[in-house]
């Protein structure tokens, strides 16, 4: 499982020009979920992102997690993510979970980033074409990566 995680100052997310989701300051997720995946890597990346000391402290170092600050979080469900490009000029997404492992593993990740945080975290639409807004702060873009031992 991975998560591209962006520090926002806002970020939303709309389905057919229809707002579904938004935040203020936080993270943005972008969760790609992989054929191998379990519910061990959602918790894990969960703890992770909500651990994640990308927030700035009085001396303006990365020293404060998304709990710290009491930010918020949005997930966004992304199989483009596992798209291998090593081979031609069109990704293959084989590595890319089908729906019915990714689905209910992005909901899970959601859930538990969020028990994590202590509110709720809105998400994407599982599946729909979506378009996705963000005000990036810093900019500040992590890549962090979970794979089934």
């Amino acid at each position: 499982m991975v998560a591209l995680v962006q520090r926002v100052k806002e970020a939303s997310v709309s389905v057919d020009g229809r707002e579904i989701g938004s935040i203020g300051r936080g993270l943005l997720v972008l969760l790609g979920v992989h054929r191998s995946d379990t519910e061990a890597e959602a918790a894990w990346l969960a703890r992770k992102v909500a651990q994640l000391r990308v927030f700035p402290d009085d001396e303006g170092l990365m020293n404060r997690s998304l709990t710290d600050v009491s930010g918020e979080a949005l997930v966004v469900s992304q199989f483009t993510l596992y798209g291998n490009t090593n081979k031609g000029n069109r990704p293959s997404f084989v590595d890319s979970a089908p729906p019915e492992i990714a689905e209910p593993l992005y909901f899970a990740f959601a859930r538990d980033l969020g028990s994590r945080i202590g509110r709720s975290v809105p998400t994407g639409a599982f599946g729909a074409m979506m378009h996705v807004a963000l005000v990036n702060d810093g900019p500040v873009t992590l890549w962090v990566e979970r794979r089934p031992s």
